[in-house]
């Protein structure tokens, strides 16, 4: 009971609207990443929702930094859609591929840059109170490269974005106990994400041995 109250005991003080739209995010997000393990295109409208309404949850939690990772993963989603099939063209959809040498320094750059826009963001509104911040940084950079490499279509995004899962389901748990704010569903949907990433890793694999490239 104690755990059960630990877990969503947070959930007393939100609004049932707030609790309906968690949820809708949540299952849109894994309906998302079930249409990527099918190398599906399909996969990026259902992530447009699922982020719009976590941005809206973040903001009115206040959780900015968190709230800058699903505003992107929306630019992302709109930017991979569109990458995915080529200015519309689907008999034309861009295969799967491994990431090459430059397209990993380019990753890189983009992991850290956006570390240090998180660190100038919580610099700037005095939001700097402890490690939680810079477990922040360290996993908006590596959600940055990994979607930045899933919009791609790299095989090797579902690795970045595991490791980016397995970091977080600690620190969302952190989170509920410290910052009293109802993350245990979220949190919950990491742990989810993390073992998909393996499985879709695996599953994309397959996909990229077995496709036939153009000539």
């Amino acid at each position: 009971m104690e755990v059960f109250d630990y877990i969503f005991g947070q959930y007393s003080a939100y609004s049932t609207t707030q609790l309906i739209i968690e949820v809708i995010a949540i299952v849109m997000s894994i309906i998302s990443v079930f249409y990527s393990l099918r190398n599906s295109v399909l996969v990026f409208p259902y992530g447009i929702i699922s982020t719009l309404l976590f941005v809206y949850l973040l903001y009115q939690w206040n959780l900015l930094g968190d709230m800058v990772i699903n505003a992107y993963y929306f630019v992302m989603s709109v930017y991979g859609w569109y990458y995915w099939l080529r200015h519309g063209k689907s008999d034309r959809e861009t295969p799967i591929t491994t990431v090459q040498q430059r397209e990993w320094m380019t990753a890189g750059l983009i992991a850290v840059g956006t570390g240090i826009g998180v660190f100038i963001l919580y610099a700037s509104t005095g939001r700097l109170e402890s490690w939680v911040s810079y477990v922040d940084m360290l996993t908006t950079g590596i959600f940055f490269a990994g979607m930045w490499l899933m919009a791609r279509r790299k095989l090797e995004h579902w690795l970045v974005l595991m490791v980016g899962n397995i970091i977080s389901v600690p620190l969302y748990f952190y989170k509920i106990q410290e910052m009293y704010h109802a993350f245990s569903l979220t949190a919950m949907l990491y742990i989810f994400l993390s073992i998909i990433a393996y499985v879709g890793y695996k599953q994309w694999k397959k996909y990229l041995n077995n496709q036939i490239l153009p000539a």
